[in-house]
């Protein structure tokens, strides 16, 4: 699955994206998440969309940094659960 949330712990729009064990690793990711964007991009209400992942995660880093995402810091979202990275990106 790829699209676009709103969470209530953040104020921007967020990506998220998830796959199955099989299919990572093929792009699928890169296309689905490039496509998202580039609606995102055609929308004039939405100025910014985040991501926000584990720092173990470095796949789901690295397609984030070819999507063209800035890291934003370190958050923690839920009390009592570990901080997670976030990214951003503006239109």
């Amino acid at each position: 699955m790829c699209g676009l949330l709103k969470r209530e712990t953040l104020e921007d729009i967020d990506i998220g994206f998830a796959y199955l064990p099989q299919f990572a690793g093929l792009g699928h990711g890169l296309e689905a998440a490039n496509a998202i964007l580039d609606w995102g991009r055609e929308h004039p209400r939405l100025k910014r969309v985040v991501a926000i992942v584990s720092t173990a995660n470095r796949a789901s880093i690295g397609l984030l940094g070819k999507l063209g995402f800035a890291h934003d810091g370190e958050r923690l979202l839920d009390a009592g659960k570990d901080p997670v990275e976030l990214f951003g990106i503006g239109f």
